[in-house]
């Protein structure tokens, strides 16, 4: 365009347009008159814009990299404080140092398992009159913690949490009788419902009554649609008897659970389930057999024992 005075006029004329659609747009809100031009923009040159966008990218990623890189470090050094917190608070007794034991091992199980826990410690145990297994633990609502979440600890399943106050939760243990939770079998994915018994092992019911089981064998949770209540892959006991099949549709086994249920003291609520399902990596690690030692005699013959066809 030639530089005329009419040119001029019109250069003015599209300034004067375009600040008074900025003063328009800006009193305007999210009721902007002009939003759906902006937005018929976008939809025209946003691939445009990511194209060209495409070729900064390695700076920007950088700088979000760094960026990030301090946020996770602001998070690791914020759980490490809080870590130390409650090791500071449960102490150094000879006591204390046991339940820093337990609190080291629970934080194992979580770290291999990719669960968010919110630790708690126990404070109460069931009425006796009510002939069930529950505990209460020191965390409740304020804490995050919600009814049917999975309750763990350093050995593996605990429970569930069956009712939630402000500042405590009750958790029904997995030897109660009216306690369910799915199992499979590590290695062989055979699937099964495990049930308490109180001070007796646990029952389960696998579903596949062919299924080749052996005295020894382990079995952690299935996991429950939502994970809730159960999160896959806790550690839930080793199987100490096999009833033999006798053509039921399902085979019945009987499982020592790892938890003590009698001992406990420091628990972890998961609270974030882990994006992928764990499987048997959970798991201790297996017992090596102790060898049995063996004694080998070698009999050395005397001198004066006589020798075979010589003469006496």
């Amino acid at each position: 365009m030639r530089d005329t005075r009419e040119s001029r006029l019109l250069l003015v004329l599209l300034i004067a347009i375009a600040f008074a659609l900025i003063t328009v747009d800006i009193r305007g809100g999210q009721d902007s008159p002009v939003d759906g031009a902006r937005q018929a923009a976008a939809t025209v040159f946003g691939p445009i814009e990511n194209g060209v966008s495409s070729a900064v990218d390695p700076v920007g990623n950088a700088i979000s990299a760094v960026r990030d890189s301090g946020g996770r470090h602001d998070r690791i050094a914020q759980l490490e404080h809080d870590n130390a917190a409650l090791k500071a608070r449960l102490g150094s007794g000879d006591r204390n140092r046991s339940r820093l034991k337990q609190l080291d091992k629970m934080i194992k199980v979580a770290g291999e398992g990719q669960y968010g826990i919110k630790g708690a410690e126990v404070i109460a145990i069931g009425a006796a009159q009510g002939f069930s297994w529950t505990v209460t633990i020191d965390v409740g609502a304020r804490d995050g913690i919600q009814r049917d979440m999975t309750v763990l600890n350093g050995a593996g399943l605990v429970g569930r949490v069956t009712t939630v106050g402000p500042d405590t939760a009750t958790v029904l243990l997995a030897n109660d009788p009216d306690f369910t939770v799915g199992t499979r079998m590590e290695s062989t994915d055979e699937l099964g419902f495990a049930s308490g018994q109180g001070d007796r092992p646990l029952r389960v019911e696998l579903l596949n009554a062919k299924a080749k089981i052996k005295k020894g064998d382990r079995l952690v949770t299935f996991g429950s649609q939502a994970d809730k209540p159960f999160v896959p892959g806790v550690p839930v006991g080793v199987v100490s008897r096999v009833d033999p099949s006798g053509g039921d549709l399902t085979r019945t086994v009987y499982v020592t659970p790892f938890v003590s249920f009698t001992r406990l003291d420091i628990v972890g609520v998961v609270v974030s389930a882990p994006k992928h399902d764990p499987r048997d990596t959970v798991l201790p690690p297996k017992p090596r057999p102790t060898p049995t030692p063996t004694v080998t005699v070698t009999v050395t013959p005397s001198a004066s024992a006589p020798v075979l066809g010589q003469q006496q």
